[in-house]
């Protein structure tokens, strides 16, 4: 049973349908799983075990039935403790909100429970998903399971702690400013940040509940997994118009294509903004370029011309402050006015043009995720040792991810080596807007030619 808790989503779908192993004992796998790792890295701070038992009854009786809910047919899943989940707490880690108990899903889980998923319990994360570290007053720190010393990364880092040791098969996390990327580069799963709008944000925290909506730009949803084809399954069930956010336009999702490698033009660059990155990093991204060029594809260091990382970096933070000022005390709020946000949405579309101009003579765009692998625990703001120096906090985590949510590209985050100490080591898969199944395509044909890392020692 080992091998199938690390196994992908699809191979346990198919594993259950096929009859080789019962909801009920893939249940009972996860569950074991959790009693065993989940005191030392607190990953899952939410567990719904009767709800889950009871849900996997139904789903092995409907197989006995020949009945298929879908997709994700008696698969355990988690979600990340900002999505609301009906009847299951909900807090985002905000004391306020300790007690909050949804009385519906958002769509994105809506959604998953219609493919048949089991929805087995919430992630941790830093308060009101704020941070890089997942970390908060209600239920403390998550750790990482290659090094319970170190943080899985934020602001989905339980997600991600929770799928790279085998206690759940898929998760769903939010990415404003790399939520998803960075735990899945820590952990060394995949993770994709899809294009803005995308998938609806419906139901997510921040916003607190029953506050104006303000945050429309920057967030979204997105899954991470054990494979590029479970990102995949993924997404096309959680994205699409859901009737709340009018933001989102029912954009199809194509099939996925098989790109050979000897027909694509990747660019790559191992930093942005001059942000220091470890050598195990930049030796890491070399190696991968060099491999891809032997392997037939077009390589080149590149990075796009008119790219400005201050005033990207300066807008993100001024976006989010911008989108968050309505659920902010009236001092905060009155001091942002049309023109202010006007001027800042004309730099966004500056940069995003930018981008896309780039993007339009490159199949992909290839560089690291943070500065360096997981670091240890620490207060929110300090230094992060990169190869001995002390790097600014949010440049050091953040820095090389923000950039993508302000000018809404999606984004394939995949594991690409481990460094000295053992580590993961992640890569950023960067396509043009609304380009998921060709950016996951890519992602993959680019993902075989690396070697696995693998489940965490000791589990």
């Amino acid at each position: 049973m080992r091998s199938l808790l690390f196994a992908t989503t699809g191979e346990q779908a198919d594993a259950i349908r096929q009859r080789h192993v019962s909801a009920t004992a893939l249940l009972d796998a996860h569950l074991a799983q959790i009693a065993r790792h989940n005191p030392a890295l607190n990953a899952i701070v939410t567990l719904d075990e009767d709800g889950a038992r009871a849900r996997a009854k139904e789903a092995d009786h409907a197989i006995a039935r020949r009945e298929a809910w879908g997709p994700l047919h008696g698969v355990p899943v988690t979600i990340k403790d900002s999505l609301e989940t009906a009847g299951m707490r909900t807090t985002a880690g905000h004391p306020p909100l300790g007690t909050y108990v949804p009385a519906q899903d958002a769509p994105c889980v809506a959604r998953l429970r219609a493919a048949g998923a089991i929805i087995l319990g919430k992630t941790n994360l830093p308060e009101l998903c704020i941070g890089p570290q997942s970390d908060n007053p209600l239920f403390g720190q998550a750790s990482n399971p290659w090094d319970p010393s170190r943080t899985p990364g934020g602001s989905t880092g339980g997600g991600a702690a929770a799928l790279a040791s085998g206690m759940t098969s898929l998760t769903i996390g939010s990415d404003a400013g790399g939520s998803v990327r960075i735990p899945a580069h820590y952990c060394g799963v995949f993770g994709l940040k899809p294009t803005e709008h995308r998938v609806p944000f419906t139901g997510h925290i921040p916003e607190l509940p029953g506050a104006p909506r303000g945050l429309r730009h920057l967030a979204t949803l997105g899954p991470m997994a054990r494979s590029i084809d479970d990102l995949e399954l993924a997404l096309r069930l959680i994205a699409g118009p859901d009737g709340h956010q009018w933001e989102v336009p029912p954009v199809p999702m194509e099939p996925v294509p098989r790109p050979t490698l000897s027909r694509l033009r990747l660019a790559w660059t191992d930093t942005l903004g001059g942000i220091p990155i470890s050598a195990d990093t930049r030796a890491a991204l070399a190696s991968l370029a060099t491999n891809l060029a032997a392997a037939g594809a077009f390589v080149e260091q590149r990075t796009p011309d008119g790219f400005d990382f201050d005033a990207v970096w300066d807008a993100c933070f001024r976006m989010f402050d911008a989108e968050i000022s309505p659920s902010s005390p009236p001092d905060v709020a009155a001091e942002w006015t049309v023109r202010r946000y006007t001027d800042l949405l004309m730099t966004r579309d500056h940069q995003i043009a930018v981008v896309e101009a780039f993007l339009g003579s490159w199949d992909a765009w290839l560089l690291p995720v943070s500065a360096g692998p997981a670091f240890s625990h620490c207060p929110p703001g300090s230094p992060i040792p990169v190869d001995g120096q002390a790097e600014e906090y949010w440049r050091a985590t953040a820095g090389l991810t923000f950039p993508f949510n302000l000018t809404g590209q999606p984004v394939v985050a995949v594991p690409l080596a481990r460094s000295a100490d053992g580590l993961p080591i992640g890569l950023q898969v960067v396509g043009p807007r609304w380009s998921e199944p060709r950016l996951l395509g890519i992602a993959r044909a680019v993902s075989d030619l690396i070697a696995p890392l693998g489940p965490p020692p000791g589990y």
